[in-house]
């Protein structure tokens, strides 16, 4: 009996070890993150490959140049990318054959890929000019949430689109969440219908959010898959909840779009890299008081998804991260 009480209190001792070892190391690597606003120090350039000349690179701070910025993070998307790519520029010079007011660029963030996503996104510059479509190069992989954040940082649109690599959601259903903008902004600037005839309204000066959501897909999508990923996908749910707070049903839904007003504020502060950044977008969003507007859109599976199970452990440490941060005031807000 002595050796069994011996046992349980050593396996007890091995778990408040563990405890204290676990929460140590997230109050140091959140404190490490303090000041991680800049990420990637190296400043971003666009290089036009038919002059090999290097561009001039805009800043979220500067005047919008264009009325879209379509940002799209790839990582290892030799095969993905060229389909989705072609949709979207179609869809785009569609517009822009309608519209002569309707400018556009797409900016590829090749995330250190390892495979020929550099050579198929230069072929998209080539054909289509480095007004219309830029790249930047990380170098090496820093996660999708850092890739997000350096396209925001140097787009040039009113309203700036962060959607997939794998064209899982339709490009048009942009106009789903660009007129939801519209509108909203409309009401609360008390502009009316003439909006659009008023010189001095511009979209990119009203701070708003719009999230693409799967979440009418959900009760088709949990007959569909099996019991475990449930189990994972409403434990994931209940820690954003408990993290972020209520608001928004899907945060993950890789198909968002900003002001540019928005856009400044929040990419400014964005310290995860990869999976959850989507939550911290959801929390700063609340703590800058801007609007959050969710929008069904229309998705699709697509085979070659980056998300596997041994992605729960990382997204789980950085909500961890997330909420020590801020919670303690380690991490601060740039206003």
């Amino acid at each position: 009996m002595g050796f069994l009480w011996t046992m349980v209190e050593l396996l007890i001792a091995l778990i408040l070890i563990a405890v204290f070892v676990l929460v140590s190391t997230i109050f140091f690597e959140a404190y490490r993150r303090r000041n991680n606003h800049t990420h990637v120090e190296a400043t971003a350039v666009f290089e036009d490959p038919n002059s090999l000349k290097q561009v001039p690179c805009p800043h979220i701070s500067d005047p919008a140049e264009k009325y879209i910025s379509l940002i799209i993070p790839a990582y290892n998307e030799e095969h993905r990318l060229p389909g989705a790519l072609e949709e979207m520029v179609n869809y785009l010079q569609q517009r822009a054959a309608k519209d002569k007011s309707f400018s556009y660029e797409v900016v590829i963030i090749d995330d250190g890929s390892a495979d020929g996503t550099k050579r198929v996104a230069f072929d998209f510059v080539r054909k289509y000019t480095v007004d219309k479509v830029r790249v930047i190069l990380l170098g090496r992989n820093h996660g999708k949430g850092e890739a997000i954040r350096k396209g925001m940082l140097h787009s040039r649109g009113e309203l700036l689109l962060m959607l997939d690599a794998d064209g899982a959601t339709k490009v048009n259903d942009l106009e789903k969440l660009e007129d939801q903008i519209h509108a909203f902004a409309r009401k609360e600037g008390n502009y009316g219908d003439s909006a659009s005839r008023n010189a001095s309204f511009r979209i990119s000066d009203i701070p708003i959010a719009a999230f693409g959501s799967r979440a009418h897909l959900e009760e088709k999508a949990l007959a569909a898959r099996k019991w475990y990923r449930n189990f994972l996908m409403k434990g994931f749910h209940l820690v954003v909840l408990l993290t972020a707070g209520p608001g928004i049903r899907d945060t993950q839904c890789g198909f968002k779009m900003f002001t540019r007003a928005a856009a400044r504020k929040l990419f400014k502060n964005i310290r995860l890299k990869r999976w959850c950044f989507d939550v911290e977008l959801v929390f700063l969003c609340k703590w800058f008081n801007i609007p959050m507007i969710e929008i069904s859109v229309n998705w699709s599976e697509i085979p070659g998804s980056k998300v596997n199970p041994l992605s729960i452990p990382n997204m789980l440490w950085e909500l961890a991260l997330m909420s020590v941060g801020y919670r303690t005031r380690m991490w601060t807000i740039r206003t």
